[in-house]
């Protein structure tokens, strides 16, 4: 994203001749008795000893269906592993709400 090249611009069209092209192709959202949302969130605390920097998770259900998930290495280094669950949370909740 910071400098983009013409290779990239390729791959851009390739997925959205792809989209194009199937049209009826989506994300199937199955009925069930679950009415809610659910977040569910991890992390890897120094997961690298290298650059000791760690790694947040989370995906989130609505009415059971996933929706939403992301992995993300985080862009500072935590103290402690608290700090990390905060950071964390925070981005789960966010994402919930």
């Amino acid at each position: 994203m910071h400098s983009p090249y013409e290779e990239h611009l390729e791959v851009v069209y390739q997925i959205l001749r792809y989209l194009k092209s199937t049209p009826r192709n989506g994300l199937y959202f199955r009925k069930n008795e679950q009415h809610g949302v659910e977040a569910y969130i991890n992390i890897d605390w120094v997961g690298l000893v290298t650059n000791k920097r760690s790694t947040t998770g989370y995906c989130t259900f609505v009415w059971g269906n996933l929706v939403t998930w992301r992995s993300k290495k985080q862009n500072i280094v935590a103290r402690s592993s608290v700090e990390i669950e905060f950071r964390a949370m925070s981005h789960g909740i966010c994402e919930m709400l």
